[in-house]
């Protein structure tokens, strides 16, 4: 990463809907969290399901970056 800000993660997806964010994933926890409390009622299997997406986009978009 460029940046000289401590633990800035090289990845990071905001999810947002009508302008609120929902969850957020940074390369650094590798993990999805929920911004909005009925996120929450989401089921473990969604979630890891999510964090598997948000990984393979962080290694696509790594790849692509590498390229240039």
């Amino acid at each position: 990463a460029s940046s000289k800000v401590t633990n800035f993660p090289e990845f990071v997806v905001v999810g947002m809907v009508d302008g609120v964010q929902m969850v957020l994933y940074d390369s650094n926890i590798q993990k999805v969290v929920p911004e909005q409390v009925w996120m929450n009622k989401a089921d473990a299997e969604y979630w890891e399901r999510e964090r598997e997406k948000f990984l393979h986009s962080q290694h696509d978009f790594k790849a692509d970056v590498d390229i240039l």
